[in-house]
């Protein structure tokens, strides 16, 4: 509460800030004025008033504004999208000094230099480092053609960063962006072999002529046998033409079948490879032009990029099964027209764009961004080319599958708005903690004057209830963001199982079974145990109430099982969203009626809840995801339609040596004499927290100095004896604990210093480099900072 006040209070503008001065002055003015009835020094506390409004406005006219705070960057998202990228990826600071590169960086230029000094060439290297400079000024440049290890590439560079302090640079190769470079290898093994069954001989060729691949039987025709290096052969030579301009294999002579040689371009750049197609003809098929149609169908069925021919009348007469799968298209029914394809707003560009290229007037080929029908809020990028010698065709169509590339943006936009939300829910979760302290320690020390029999004693009982209710919502949040206190473990999962079985065949009932299934040789996992309890009695309820509402008379199954994760199931995840390693998987699955596919991407998002309004705070599910990805795993949700579902967790297998912990470990004994002596250094910027943590220390004997912030901790340090315990917030303006504690211990090495957060310690910890320090997370009773600062002086002395 104390950091929304000032945080509003350094919002006000200077009109404002003069506003409260005068109405706080005018309103002393008048209570000295009721008081003591003296005119004079009522008018002398509103020219106060004034003179201290004034002055705000001058500081704060005069202060500079404070400093942005810096965001993290996630490396793992970074590295997610760079390795789904395809192209090669690098990221430069101010310095010039390279901070991240994918492996198609490193293949593309051994030994990892940092842009501008790439492999290519003196001229090509000036333009680099110009364009780094542009890149700098203007937040984007380009190189259009470079050359490195034989292969044509562009360069992009785009200026990024929460400070817009980094470069990206993306080098992509031209060759292959239409599909070209699966061809490449397509033409020389499965998809050359077919071509030769239907009689059809293919070459993909550089923009000069150069063979790139050939199918089996062009090489057997053009060079004498099917096993013939054809790559890099200027293409012409293999052709030669009689006197009435009929081409013919070289190989072969004049007496050879005369040959129909097709084209089908792919896009508009000149630079781009080239895809030609020679079908043996009769002499009647040259004349009437109609003797290739068969083989000119069987040719587009079998590219394996998404093409369609359409004629001059703008009507499909062909199209690939990749294209129909491209373009969502059900095979019983496909459209007549191009426009059909698109939204209502895309039809008229769509059919403009076919009059202009099945006239011939048109340029070469062209791109555009459409909106399919059954896909509107996904533009697709989709190609037209003129046709030349494809029989009725007139314009060639070809549309990219990107149905991979649009589940992976939905995927990292999720991951980039769940975690922004849990940025936000950590934050509001830490507030929180702070007004929560305040509330039940007071609650502590208010049942401490009141015994159960007074009047008030169920009130603040009551308080301090729906306070730990409320501790235990602020608990979600940082399970959900990531940043909850956490006990970890290493321990096995049937152990865990086994230890909450009891409790869900309460939760399920009588009209759900529950079946427990244990595979062998289970790896051991490090992970908190209430906390992975918590997770399986979250699903079990979630599954439960999914069952019961599919049958309201009873009936359905749980099963949780444990087992060995295999390395084709880790494969088939994907290993840029899980890496290939030894895991040990919990699954948990029911025979409700399953999520549904539009429900199913959202469920691990914070407050989402398919529940009636009351029935769900929509934070179960969010909590599952926290303490997974917290403990290092993966969760996954799987529903096939009509089958239930399936929430698959997969942790680590824990192999350091480290023994497993015994689920029934002896509690350790706690005596209940809390009583302590000595002097207590207390140093919180908040006020209430302070206050009750300073009254509850002061209770159990303690001698308590109080300090607001770092700076105020070690002035007292100088100008007081040694305390015997140092009590510390971690985040505090000024000065953070962290550093206020380096400076004790460079005074006192063996002080025993007591962390206090809302954060988690995990978090805090990997930020503080000091060894020997106590923990408490906030919200914490008064019983549990006696016991906490008993425990602290206990291990130092």
């Amino acid at each position: 509460m104390a950091a929304l006040s000032r945080l509003s209070i350094g919002r006000l503008t200077p009109d404002g800030a003069m506003a409260v001065a005068v109405g706080a002055g005018l309103a002393a003015a008048l209570l000295v004025l009721w008081v003591i009835g003296n005119l004079v020094v009522a008018a002398g506390f509103l020219a106060a008033a004034i003179v201290v409004g004034g002055g705000v406005i001058a500081w704060r006219a005069l202060a500079p504004a404070p400093a942005a705070p810096d965001a993290g960057i996630d490396w793992n998202l970074v590295r997610t999208l760079a390795a789904r990228s395809g192209d090669a990826i690098a990221i430069t600071d101010r310095a010039g000094q390279l901070v991240y590169a994918n492996d198609e960086y490193e293949a593309l230029f051994a030994d990892l230099p940092a842009p501008p000094d790439l492999p290519i060439g003196e001229a090509g290297i000036a333009a680099l480092a110009a364009a780094g400079r542009a890149a700098w000024r203007d937040g984007r440049a380009r190189i259009d053609r470079a050359e490195v290890a034989g292969k044509t590439i562009k360069i992009d560079v785009l200026r990024s960063g929460q400070q817009q302090d980094l470069l990206v640079w993306r080098a992509e190769p031209l060759a292959g962006r239409d599909g070209s470079a699966a061809l490449v290898a397509a033409l020389s093994g499965g998809l050359g072999r077919r071509l030769a069954e239907a009689g059809i001989m293919a070459a993909l060729l550089t923009p000069d002529g150069r063979v790139m691949s050939a199918d089996p039987v062009l090489r057997a025709r053009a060079m004498g046998h099917s096993e013939a290096a054809v790559e890099g052969a200027d293409f012409a030579r293999f052709l030669i033409t009689d006197g009435h301009g009929r081409i013919r294999f070289a190989n072969e002579g004049t007496q050879g079948n005369p040959l129909r040689l097709l084209q089908v371009p792919f896009t508009k750049e000149e630079d781009a490879p080239i895809l030609v197609a020679l079908l043996d003809e009769e002499d009647n098929a040259l004349t009437t032009g109609t003797g290739a149609a068969g083989h000119i169908r069987t040719l587009v069925q079998l590219m394996p990029v998404g093409i369609a021919l359409v004629d001059r009348d703008g009507r499909f007469i062909e199209m690939n099964d990749a294209f129909m799968r491209a373009a969502s298209l059900d095979p019983s029914a496909p459209p007549i027209y191009p426009g059909d394809l698109v939204v209502r707003e895309d039809k008229a560009a769509v059919a403009d764009a076919m009059r202009r290229f099945a006239a011939g007037g048109a340029a070469h080929a062209a791109d555009m961004a459409v909106r399919l029908r059954d896909h509107p809020e996904e533009p697709v990028i989709l190609s037209i080319a003129g046709a030349r010698g494809l029989g009725d065709a007139a314009v060639v169509l070809s549309l990219k599958d990107n149905s991979e590339e649009s589940r992976l943006k939905r995927e990292v936009a999720q991951a980039t708005k769940m975690q922004a939300v849990g940025q936000l829910a950590g934050g509001v979760a830490h507030d929180f903690n702070n007004i929560l302290t305040a509330i039940i320690g007071h609650c502590d020390l208010m049942l401490m004057r009141h015994s159960p029999g007074d009047s008030d004693y169920d009130d603040i009982q009551q308080v301090r209830n729906n306070s730990n209710r409320a501790a235990a919502l602020t608990r979600q949040l940082l399970a959900f963001s990531r940043q909850q206190t956490l006990r970890p473990q290493v321990l096995q999962l049937p152990d865990v199982v086994s230890e909450v079985s009891n409790l869900l065949k309460r939760l399920l009932g009588e009209t759900v079974s529950l079946e427990v299934r244990h595979g062998r040789d289970l790896g051991p996992v490090r992970a908190d145990p209430g906390q992975l309890e918590q997770v399986v009695v979250n699903l079990a309820v979630n599954a439960r109430d999914a069952m019961i509402a599919k049958y309201p008379h009873g009936g359905g199954k749980l099963t949780i099982q444990t087992r060995t994760a295999t390395v084709g199931e880790i494969r088939r995840r994907g290993p840029d969203i899980m890496p290939v390693g030894d895991y040990t998987a919990l699954e948990i699955s029911d025979t409700g009626s399953g999520i549904p596919a539009d429900v199913l991407p959202k469920i691990f998002e914070p407050f989402f809840t398919t529940k009636e309004v009351g029935k769900g705070t929509g934070l179960g599910l969010s909590t599952v995801y926290g303490i997974v990805k917290q403990s290092g795993g993966y969760i996954f949700a799987d529903s096939p339609p009509g089958q239930g579902a399936t929430f698959t967790i997969y942790l680590p297998v824990h192999a350091t040596g480290e023994p497993v912990t015994p689920r029934k470990a002896a509690a350790k004994p706690r005596p209940a004499e809390l009583w302590g002596t000595g002097t207590v250094l207390l140093v919180e910027d908040e006020d209430m927290v302070r206050a009750v943590a300073e009254r509850a220390l002061t209770r159990q004997g303690y001698t308590v100095l109080t300090a607001e912030n770092g700076e105020a901790a070690l002035e007292i340090i100088e100008s007081n004896p040694r305390p015997d315990l140092v009590v510390s917030d971690v985040v505090m303006p000024v000065m953070d604990g962290p550093t206020m504690a380096r400076h004790v211990r460079a005074r006192y090495p063996d002080m025993p210093i007591l962390f206090m957060s809302g954060y988690a310690e995990e978090q805090l910890r990997r930020s503080i480099s000091l060894e020997n320090v106590a923990f408490i997370p906030k919200p914490f009773s008064v019983q549990q900072l006696a016991e906490a600062a008993r425990d602290a002086l206990a291990q130092q002395g």
